[in-house]
């Protein structure tokens, strides 16, 4: 089952339009979806290995507006529904204090969360209920997310062959580390938050 699930995606990263499929993927999982763009890029990349640093430049791009996405509804729903219910409960400077330390080293937990397997969409709300600085924010992401997708495209596009034979040698193991760091992504927001 794996195996197909493999070579229907690797189809799909042939199809012409398969561009339009990244940049939404990758849009949503900045706000609400949890599957990383990776799943597509990757084979994307393999299949049209010449394209590589253009599919990387749409799932940047399509990142990171979906960041503001994110952005966005932490930074207006906070308003109308998260704030009146701290102040409810007495936590609006409890809040305040959290806040601050956000907008302290929000650049840097923005960068961590763009680049690492840790939920950006977690960061990306968390960034407009903290107010972070918007100009910061979008920096942090564009490098961040730019990183993330341009070491991956770079390396697939330098050692593609190579690489394609490995994941395809090691699929139900390579599989087994991605649902794995997925689930412990969101371990860490649940136990570290």
């Amino acid at each position: 089952m794996l195996r197909g699930l493999y070579d229907w995606t690797m189809r799909l990263a042939a199809h012409h339009n398969a561009n339009w499929v990244l940049a939404f993927v990758s849009f949503v999982e900045s706000s609400v979806f949890p599957i990383p763009p990776d799943v597509l890029l990757i084979p994307m990349v393999l299949a049209q290995r010449a394209r590589a640093f253009l599919l990387a430049l749409n799932c940047t791009v399509a990142s990171v507006l979906g960041g503001l996405l994110g952005y966005a509804i932490g930074f207006f729903l906070f308003e109308a529904v998260g704030l009146p219910i701290l102040e409810f409960y007495g936590y609006a400077d409890r809040f305040a204090e959290f806040q601050g330390r956000y907008n302290e080293w929000g650049a840097w937990i923005v960068f961590i969360a763009g680049i690492t397997p840790f939920p950006y969409k977690v960061i990306t709300i968390a960034s407009g209920v903290a107010a972070l600085d918007l100009g910061v924010f979008i920096a942090a992401s564009v490098v961040a997310r730019g990183l993330r997708f341009f070491i991956v495209a770079g390396l697939l596009w330098a050692f593609g062959p190579a690489i394609q034979a490995f994941i395809e040698r090691y699929l139900p193991w390579l599989f087994t580390l991605f649902v794995v760091s997925l689930f412990a992504g969101f371990a860490a927001i649940r136990y570290l938050g």
